[in-house]
């Protein structure tokens, strides 16, 4: 196997970041839901509903990437730990250096890039 210590270290700087976005996530979508109760519930009608349901939305999908991302993560560290790290999940082939460089969570060598598409990832 070769060394993957450079992509662990890039990997675990990954995880310690959105670990540290994840609470201010939940942050803004608790406060957005407070604002949302102090408001008025008809959001069509309401100025600062449609605002309010707009950031409440926003903070959401920001939530629900961060957590894939985290996830992604947390896989692949994973997968340094059990030597299967930098092994393409269709082909089974190596994940070129550069490729690990650029996305070190992917699960794909550049033939097979668009497969997490296709799968949802």
């Amino acid at each position: 196997m070769a060394d993957f210590e450079r992509f662990r270290i890039l990997l675990e700087e990954e995880r310690g970041r959105k670990l540290a976005l994840l609470p201010a996530l939940r942050a803004d979508i608790s406060a957005a839901n407070a604002a949302r109760q102090d408001s008025n519930v008809d959001d069509e009608h309401d100025p600062e509903g449609a605002t309010i349901a707009f950031e409440l939305s926003q903070a959401a999908a920001l939530l629900n990437q961060s957590s894939a991302g985290l996830a992604e993560v947390e896989a692949a560290l994973h997968r340094i730990s059990d030597g299967t790290y930098g092994v393409c999940a269709v082909c089974g082939g190596p994940i070129a250096e550069g490729r690990l460089e650029a996305r070190p969570w992917t699960l794909y060598c550049i033939e097979h890039s668009g497969a997490g598409r296709r799968h949802g990832r």
